[in-house]
């Protein structure tokens, strides 16, 4: 993934071409698998849903799912596959034995937060504020299992523990490697994507030699599917299992960010926003820390603001209908932090805040206005700031999610910005990931004909 243009999906019409790569996106609820053409054209989609068996047993319901992804895929199709690519939820962690991929503990998801003794332990190794020592991060985890005494027990029984992120595992039920990972699954573990290493407060730890070997740039190149898993799926020997990524980062690649200053907000339930800068920022105060992306960093942060504060006062009609009669040539005058609840951590780090929403007009169409107009300083005050902590400055944002339909709020959103605002390409994950797959394929081609 050196070359970041070649994420970004062209729109032109593809010569023919028998080459297709796949992108799976496992998420918190189901799975959908993407797959394109080497002009990045959407060649077949599927969805699917982990099914009532997911909560009892999470590695089963993902394995079961995974093989079904492709089965349900068009057989012509996934016999001319070139690449795969996995993307799965940040931090979701799994001990497992790396002689039968068996697992060792039930998997610990991407919000279960640790204890405080597994905290505690974190906080005593890592720098101070890094991201690795939050109660959700991987480390924090694999600490869990190591004051539990888990991979010992398992260790002593004959196992070989390993640990893996949900893609790592995922990708090693079709390459067969259990000791691959990437930078963007690996952040949250503690490993230095900058330096390419764990760092040596981490791997001078007992329990570092259950940490993947190799942990490799998103997009590379790993390993050919094996025999077993060709027998099983179809796909041929010669397909290509790229590295992976986090889910929230493949969306990020799906939207067609390719230059620096470029940046994507998502406005789902809360304002997510991600820039390409040149610059790492990390500053856990605002829960700001970045993600390496190709010779570049992907710095991100999150405002409690969004979707979910306009549903507590309007319906989606009564948003639509609503939004139609806002006229923007005539501001509201309105100051509000529109929030659900008290605590905002970005661009504002002041847990105690409260939502701030009076004086409410009588008119529903204003306090929409108001509100919409809030969000949109808040997201400007966003990107400040990350300019302020030391990113690049953006320079155009691409929307994703339920807001970036409404073109009064995107009208308000550049006003305040003062740059170009778009809709995303694209918005699924997998999408993202079957653009990674298309880059590793690319890569490997290359370095084929240069031997």
């Amino acid at each position: 993934m050196s070359s970041r243009a070649s994420l970004k999906a062209s729109n032109s019409s593809s010569s023919s071409t028998s080459k297709y790569f796949l992108g799976i996106d496992f998420g918190t609820s189901g799975a959908r698998v993407t797959v394109i053409d080497d002009a990045g054209s959407t060649a077949a989609d599927h969805k699917q849903g982990y099914g009532p068996d997911g909560a009892a047993d999470w590695a089963a319901a993902w394995e079961r799912v995974l093989f079904e992804l492709v089965a349900a895929l068009p057989q012509d199709v996934v016999a001319n596959v070139g690449a795969v690519a996995f993307d799965g939820t940040s931090a979701t962690a799994m001990l497992v034995d790396a002689a039968t991929g068996r697992q060792l503990a039930p998997p610990k998801l991407y919000n279960e937060a640790q204890g405080a003794e597994a905290v505690a332990a974190a906080k005593a190794i890592a720098p101070a504020s890094h991201t690795a020592t939050a109660s959700t991060s991987t480390l924090c985890k694999l600490l869990a299992w190591h004051q539990a005494g888990t991979w010992q027990a398992a260790a002593a029984a004959g196992a070989h523990p390993r640990l893996l992120h949900q893609a790592d595992w995922l990708a090693y039920l079709l390459h067969g490697r259990p000791d691959v990972s990437d930078w963007n699954n690996a952040l949250k573990l503690g490993f230095d994507p900058a330096a390419e290493a764990y760092p040596q407060w981490l791997s001078s730890q007992e329990y570092a030699l259950l940490f993947p070997s190799t942990v490799v740039a998103p997009s590379a190149p790993v390993a050919a599917v094996t025999a077993a898993a060709a027998s099983r799926t179809g796909l041929p020997r010669s397909c290509m299992v790229c590295g992976g990524t986090t889910d929230s980062i493949a969306a990020f690649v799906a939207a067609g960010v390719s230059q620096v200053g470029e940046a994507v907000t998502s406005l789902g339930s809360t304002m997510a926003v991600k820039l390409l800068s040149e610059e790492r920022v990390d500053d856990a105060a605002y829960g700001v820390y970045s993600h390496r992306l190709g010779d570049s960093w992907l710095v991100g942060g999150a405002s409690n603001t969004g979707g979910a504060v306009l549903r507590q006062h309007f319906s989606n009609e009564q948003l639509q209908q609503l939004s139609q009669r806002i006229n923007l040539a005539q501001p509201s005058g309105l100051d509000y932090y529109p929030l659900v609840g008290p605590g905002e951590r970005f661009p504002v780090n002041d847990p105690g805040m409260q939502p701030r929403l009076m004086p409410r007009p009588d008119d529903d169409a204003l306090f929409l206005q108001g509100m919409l107009e809030s969000m949109s300083r808040i997201e400007a005050q966003a990107y400040q700031l990350l300019a302020q902590l030391g990113a690049s400055k953006v320079t155009s944002v691409l929307t994703a999610g339920g807001g970036a339909v409404n073109d009064k709020w995107t009208a308000m959103r550049e006003a305040a910005l003062g740059v170009p605002v778009r809709p995303a390409q694209q918005g699924e994950a997998s999408y993202g990931a079957a653009l990674l797959a298309r880059a590793g394929w690319r890569q490997h081609n290359s370095a084929g004909q240069q031997q």
